[in-house]
């Protein structure tokens, strides 16, 4: 039965049982080899690093798209058709945070209910926490578990937020981008920058009478130049769906497969994974600063406030103060 919670974790040190386990790909190792990705307990940042070397098996694939576009119905027909294609599944949903508890809502985690039987799928909700971007912080340590344990497609379903989707698109090879019909999708997708990260355009739902207009527009942008990638020689794909009743699928696996193969052909898969690698660099010297300012430098922090209030220094120099500072004590 496939995975939906994890443990509490605490991580001494590396456990290389542990890891061994992921590897064979133990279901309840791999919960709790999330858990402590996800966890600030001591040593696991060298747990992390250590099945980091372990990944670059799986193609990452990110699903995003403004909210109501059919983006968990989505993922849940994509996972049942890989697995028909004998594939493993990895999937990465990342929920809202619940305004009490702070957790994971888990509202894309039910609507996957038919591919928790599936002994080839692992489904890990996470929280965003409030972490910009549409993906939560230890997104991509989570996504390296999977990997590491050998699921040969893993899909990132973003929080569907609209204007800060963006950071999907330097966490994963393949990037879809959900638009439905009616729902005013283009223009919001336009004006939020969502539409141009694309490498393949989906519009669900296309028993509506409206999708084709959909599909019509969305090409007829593709054809002006008014959307689509710069990094890439790929042609952005736009496709009509139905998730629900299974139409057009195929036909979108079929269009993920042939972008991996482009990306390997081209020689821009290395160029995509160098851009993966810089985001996760940049983001976790984000939080390093970050949890330093909110930890045991909180006292620096109010000193060069008090002083920047005072006009005794200015904020450029104070914050660099800081940053040497933590600098130091790394």
């Amino acid at each position: 039965m496939a995975e939906t919670t994890a443990p509490t974790a605490s991580a001494p040190a590396v456990d290389d049982g542990l890891i061994a386990l992921v590897q064979e790909r133990n279901r309840k190792a791999i919960a709790r080899a999330m858990a402590v990705a996800e966890s600030t307990a001591p040593g696991a940042r060298q747990f992390v690093a250590a099945v980091h070397r372990l990944a670059g098996h799986a193609h990452t694939i990110g699903i995003t798209g403004v909210p109501g576009s059919g983006k968990s119905t989505m993922v849940r027909a994509l996972g049942q058709r890989f697995r028909a294609t004998g594939r493993t599944v990895g999937i990465v949903a990342i929920d809202p945070s619940s305004p009490f508890s702070g957790g994971a809502i888990l509202g894309d985690r039910i609507r996957m209910n038919e591919l928790s039987g599936d002994p080839g799928v692992f489904i890990r909700s996470m929280a965003t926490r409030g972490a910009l971007g549409g993906l939560a912080r230890s997104t991509l340590d989570v996504v390296d578990v999977l990997d590491a344990a050998r699921f040969d497609v893993v899909l990132i379903e973003t929080v569907g937020v609209g204007q800060d989707e963006v950071d999907v698109v330097q966490a994963a090879h393949t990037v879809l981008v959900v638009s439905a019909p009616g729902l005013g999708d283009e223009v919001q997708a336009i004006k939020a920058g969502v539409l141009e990260i694309a490498d393949i355009h989906v519009v669900s739902k296309c028993d509506k009478p409206d999708a084709r207009q959909t599909v019509a527009d969305l090409k007829a942008m593709l054809r002006l130049g008014g959307i689509g990638r710069g990094d890439t020689t790929w042609s952005v794909e736009v496709l009509p769906t139905s998730a629900q009743n299974r139409d057009g699928i195929d036909a979108l696996v079929d269009a993920i497969d042939r972008h991996r193969a482009h990306l390997a052909a081209s020689g821009e898969l290395e160029a995509r994974q160098r851009k993966i690698m810089e985001m996760r660099i940049v983001k976790t010297a984000e939080d390093i600063v970050r949890d330093e300012l909110g930890g045991r430098r909180r006292d620096a922090l109010h000193a060069v406030l008090s002083q920047a209030v005072a006009k005794d220094t200015d904020p450029y120099t104070a914050a660099r103060g800081l940053l040497r500072e933590i600098a130091t004590g790394l």
